[in-house]
């Protein structure tokens, strides 16, 4: 078997895609975001309170926001086992990747309309763009193994790599100019929003050259789901006989 350049392309195109969501909302622009809209100031501008009300409970907003990550990536810990093995035995890879790429990315669009007095919504979204962020990445790691031979899957992968970094990295630039220069009189609160709308624009948008690319694998396998649950009870049978990489992953 010989990697298609074209497909191979479309294929690293996701993660230019992507890995806007990890730049802009995981590791600048939302944390920072989230901190204003979820404090009280004094006079001087100076954070005098982080307590908020969410679901009838006060907590500090860092917590909560923290809560919201960790149930999250629980989920995502709880379904990464069944959709490692349906993207392994299933025909559907693109059909999953593009689920989770739908949810990720409307979640971040979503996050445009989130302020202070939106706080649920805003956890929300978090929660459901990160579920959509790791449940993609499980079918779009899947293909690396149908699209380019063994000795060639270091090097496609490094390309999809490349493109995350340069996709991310373009992105981010512009939501910074857009927050500094504030055009169109736009004050920072709606030129953060704004960022937000355009990592779920960029993310859908350029996911569509992967979904154009991307073969649709052949299902050769029959009882899919029988076949997901045997490969987890080996996993599983596989893990008790190595307690300390038991211990690790549950402590994990």
């Amino acid at each position: 078997m010989h990697s298609s350049k074209k497909v191979t392309n479309g294929w690293a195109m996701y993660d230019w895609a992507n890995s806007a969501y990890n730049l802009v909302i995981t590791s600048t622009i939302f944390p920072a975001y989230y901190d204003a809209v979820t404090s009280v100031k004094d006079a001087s501008g100076k954070a005098i309170d982080h307590k908020v009300s969410f679901l009838g409970m006060s907590m500090e907003s860092g917590t909560l926001y923290t809560y919201a990550i960790a149930f999250a990536y629980l989920i995502i810990a709880i379904i990464s086992p069944f959709l490692s093995s349906i993207a392994d035995t299933h025909g559907s890879k693109k059909k999953f990747l593009r689920f989770f790429c739908t949810l990720g990315s409307l979640a971040c669009c979503l996050l445009y309309f989130f302020k202070a007095e939106t706080l649920p919504l805003g956890i929300i979204c978090c929660i459901l763009a990160a579920i959509g962020y790791c449940g993609s990445l499980v079918f779009y790691n899947a293909y690396l193994p149908e699209i380019a031979p063994v000795e060639e899957q270091d090097k496609v992968s490094a390309k999809g790599f490349a493109f995350g970094y340069i996709g991310s990295v373009i992105l981010q630039i512009l939501c910074f100019v857009l927050i500094i220069a504030k055009p169109f009189g736009l004050d920072e609160s709606m030129a953060s929003r704004i960022s937000f709308l355009l990592v779920g624009i960029w993310w859908i948008g350029f996911a569509q050259i992967s979904f154009k690319t991307l073969p649709n694998p052949i299902n050769t396998i029959k009882k899919q789901q029988v076949k997901a649950l045997s490969a987890l009870k080996l996993v599983w049978q596989e893990i008790k006989k190595l307690p300390v990489l038991r211990n690790y992953l549950f402590s994990f």
